[in-house]
């Protein structure tokens, strides 16, 4: 009985843990917080970092947009996170690694040639806007001279010419539209002319005609065999 109560006292109580290992977890933990407060720490220090940026931008009327270094994902959404509150637009540029974010005020949002040229890893200046400029007036150019060479060639195509050319083997040189839709009344069909294929006689009369026929047919002396 003494022997199954010491049994039974042993298992209600949690195990030993070694010293050594609690030391250890505790000195991990401790790391780990302190890790945290530091991110923590540094993630607010670059949000008033941010927002003290962005709050001059935004005072500086002369400033169109506001670019900003290379940053990770989570230092872009605080960047992208402020400028929506601020009331103003940022778009992300650039490959992971090198991807970094411009701020715009929206009275001066980037055209499409600036979004570009970004997207293509170019810096954005007057050099490069003019290039661009010159870029897109040759384009429009080129579209604009296909269009007229179009319209050039469809206007020079005259349906009357291509009629008479594609069926110039049947009518002849002189053929023309009006004369190739033009039908008549043909007044004969095969060897009989048309007005003679008309039975103007009555019913009456048809009839009586295929009787005197008939009669006439029988009335006729059979031919003799001999």
């Amino acid at each position: 009985m003494d022997l199954l109560g010491s049994i039974l006292g042993s298992m209600d109580k949690p195990p030993a843990k070694d010293k050594t290992q609690t030391q250890m977890y505790e000195k991990q933990r401790k790391q780990y917080e302190s890790e945290k407060n530091k991110q923590r720490e540094e993630l607010n220090r670059f949000r008033s970092y941010v927002e003290e940026r962005l709050g001059r931008f935004m005072k500086d009327n002369k400033r169109r947009y506001m670019e900003f270094q290379p940053l990770d994902q989570v230092h872009r959404s605080i960047v992208h996170d402020i400028s929506e509150t601020a009331g103003l637009f940022g778009m992300s540029f650039g490959t992971e690694g090198d991807r970094y974010v411009v701020v715009y005020k929206k009275e001066y949002l980037p055209s499409e040639d600036e979004v570009q040229a970004r997207k293509n890893g170019e810096v954005w200046n007057e050099e490069t806007a003019q290039q661009y400029a010159e870029r897109s007036k040759l384009l429009r150019l080129e579209s604009l001279n296909c269009k007229n060479k179009t319209d050039t060639k469809a206007a020079d195509i005259d349906p009357t010419l291509n009629y008479s050319r594609k069926y110039i083997h049947l009518f002849g040189n002189d053929v023309t539209p009006e004369a190739a839709r033009k039908t008549e009344l043909n007044r004969t069909y095969g060897y009989v002319p048309s007005e003679n294929k008309k039975d103007v006689r009555s019913i009456e009369q048809t009839m009586a005609d295929i009787s005197a026929k008939k009669r006439l047919k029988t009335q006729r002396p059979e031919p003799s065999v001999q």
